[in-house]
């Protein structure tokens, strides 16, 4: 595959990875800590702003293409 298309689908991917992310991420804060205190929050969210690198990371792996040999 091409390293441009690769590039392309991978951007399209990450975009979507990230709306899907935020959405679910949302969704289940609203639903979940609606009456827990302020540090609940903050560690929630703390914990799932990170939590997206994980895919978004294989996916720019993927991304990048295979790696050369020596």
């Amino acid at each position: 595959m091409p390293q441009r298309l690769r590039s392309f689908i991978g951007t399209i991917l990450i975009i979507c990875l990230v709306i899907l992310y935020a959405l679910l991420a949302t969704t289940v804060a609203t639903l979940t800590l609606a009456t827990s205190p302020w540090w609940v929050h903050l560690l929630y969210f703390l914990l799932s702003g990170l939590l997206w690198i994980l895919p978004a990371m294989l996916i720019i792996k993927w991304m990048a293409g295979p790696r050369p040999r020596d």
